[in-house]
C-alpha cells in the first residue's frame, strides 16, 4: 500500500513539473519579439501632392497712341505634381510639370507661347551625413507644334519628340533638408532626339542631317529648392547643368526654371514663371542661326490655383 502511494505521488510531481516547463515554454514564446522579413512593405511611406492653375489675361485698346494690339488675349495652365517615397535609407522621387499656354492678337494671329512636359524621377540610398547614392533619369519634350517668328513670318522649329532629352545618370545626392538638394554626377548618359523628318533634314538641335538622335556623355548636375515662404506664397526652382564630354566640354547647356505663387484666396492665386536655356547645340536666334543665344520665358498671370 505504502508503495503505491509513493508510485502515484511520484507520477503527479513528474506531471507537475512537466505542465510548469510547457507553461514556461509558452510563456517566452508568446513574450518574443516577432522579426520582421526585410521586404516587408506595411511600413513603406509615400507623400504626393502638387497644384493645378489656369490664368486668363485679356487686353484691349482703341485710339492708343502709344501703340499696340487692339486685342489680346492669353490663357496658360500648369500642372506641377510629386510623388514621394521613404523607407528606411531608400528615397525615391517623382515630379511632373507640364505647362500650355496660347496667345491670341490682332496684329500676329495666334500661336503658342508654352509647352513644357518634364519628368524626373531620383532614387537614392542613404549613406549618412545627409548623401545619397543616386540614380537619376530625366524626361523632357513639348507635345504641340512651335514656330520663331521674323518679320512675322512663322517658321517650322519643334514638335512632339523634336527635340527630346532623355538623360540617365549616377551620383551623389546632398538633401541638407526637405526644401534643398544637389545632385553631382560626374558620368551621364543623354540622348537628343529630332523625331520629326523635316527638322531631321536640316540637321537641328545638335543631331547630324537625316538622323534622329545623338548621344551625349558628359557631366551633370541638378539643384533643386522648393519652399513655402509664408501660407500664402512659394517658390520652387531648379537649375540643371550639363557638360558634353564628347563635344565641346567647357561649353555648358543650362536649363533653370522658377516659379512664385501667391494665393489670394482657396481658389484665385497670382503665379510668376520664368524659364531659362541655354544650349550650344540650339542656333535658331544668335547670328542669324550661325550661334546659340540664352533663350528667356517670363509669364506671369492671375488665375485659378488648385492643390492636388
Amino acid at each position: 500500500m505504502k508503495q503505491s502511494s509513493f508510485l502515484l505521488y511520484l507520477f503527479f510531481t513528474i506531471s507537475a513539473a512537466a505542465q510548469d516547463e510547457t507553461i514556461k515554454k509558452l510563456k517566452v514564446e508568446s513574450g518574443r519579439e516577432i522579426k520582421k522579413d526585410v521586404t516587408d512593405t506595411t511600413n513603406w511611406k509615400w507623400k504626393s501632392g502638387g497644384f493645378l492653375s489656369l490664368n486668363l489675361s485679356q487686353g484691349s485698346l482703341k485710339n492708343w497712341a502709344a501703340g499696340g494690339d487692339d486685342f489680346s488675349l492669353s490663357v496658360n495652365s500648369q500642372v506641377n505634381y510629386f510623388s514621394l517615397y521613404r523607407n528606411g535609407r531608400h528615397n525615391w522621387d517623382n515630379s511632373l510639370d507640364f505647362n500650355l499656354g496660347f496667345v491670341q492678337t490682332t496684329s500676329l494671329g495666334s500661336r503658342k507661347n508654352d509647352d513644357r512636359f518634364d519628368f524626373l524621377s531620383k532614387y537614392g540610398y542613404n549613406l549618412g551625413n545627409k548623401l545619397f547614392l543616386t540614380g537619376l533619369a530625366n524626361f523632357r519634350t513639348q507635345f504641340f507644334d512651335g514656330y520663331t517668328f521674323e518679320d512675322k513670318k512663322p517658321t517650322f522649329s519643334s514638335t512632339f519628340l523634336s527635340p527630346a532629352y532623355l538623360l540617365a545618370s549616377i551620383g551623389l545626392d546632398y538633401k541638407r533638408d526637405q526644401h534643398f538638394s544637389a545632385f553631382v554626377s560626374p558620368l551621364t548618359s543623354r540622348f537628343v532626339i529630332v523625331a520629326n523628318d523635316e527638322l531631321s533634314r536640316r540637321g537641328l538641335y545638335g543631331v547630324s542631317p537625316g538622323k534622329h538622335s545623338n548621344y551625349e556623355m558628359g557631366a551633370f548636375a541638378s539643384i533643386n529648392y522648393n519652399r513655402p515662404f509664408s501660407k500664402t506664397t512659394a517658390y520652387k526652382t531648379r537649375l540643371d547643368l550639363f557638360s558634353n564630354y564628347l563635344n565641346q566640354p567647357g561649353n555648358v547647356d543650362m536649363f533653370m526654371t522658377n516659379i512664385i505663387s501667391f494665393k489670394i484666396n482657396d481658389w484665385l492665386s497670382a503665379t510668376y514663371n520664368l524659364d531659362l536655356i541655354y544650349d550650344d547645340d540650339v542656333r535658331l536666334f544668335g547670328d542669324n542661326g550661325k550661334s546659340p543665344a540664352l533663350q528667356i520665358k517670363s509669364l506671369i498671370g492671375i488665375g485659378l490655383l488648385r492643390k492636388l
